[in-house]
């Protein structure tokens, strides 16, 4: 049994003339939101506050950003501009007063790094401290 697969699924349905089904309706309420400006206002504020709110529907029905409608644009600018951040301050090692201030022939303790693994970086380097305060040197003479 051979089956039809749809081809193009990315495109909507041109249902009304050359318009979408969402441009349509951008550019329906746009027109009436204008209708009502004229009906209830002077003719020289109509024009000025129709002007905005046609710009805005035909962005929205016509105006792509990176090949994505204006209205996913738009939502992400409000949900970051909305939404709760998450700020992060990363310390710095040393300031440079502590760095002048510190003799260059003092010995610097490395640490190796042992894996890609942060959480055994860590138990590694607590067990290490833990050893230091304990007076222990080596493997063999941690009691487990």
């Amino acid at each position: 049994m051979q089956y039809q697969v749809p081809q193009f699924i990315e495109l909507e349905d041109k249902i009304f003339g050359p318009l979408t089904l969402k441009q349509f309706i951008y550019l329906a309420g746009a027109g009436g939101v204008c209708l009502i400006f004229f009906t209830l206002l002077p003719i020289y504020l109509t024009i000025v506050l129709s002007a905005p709110v046609v710009v805005f529907a035909l962005a929205l029905a016509f105006y792509q950003i990176n090949g994505r409608p204006f209205i996913v644009a738009l939502e992400h600018g409000m949900s970051y501009f909305f939404g709760s951040k998450l700020y992060l301050w990363k310390q710095r090692d040393q300031s440079p007063q502590k760095a002048a201030a510190k003799p260059a022939n003092t010995p610097v303790a490395l640490v190796p790094k042992l894996s890609e693994s942060k959480l055994k970086d860590l138990s590694w380097s607590l067990n290490i401290k833990d050893r230091a305060q304990a007076g222990i040197s080596s493997n063999d003479d941690l009691a487990i």
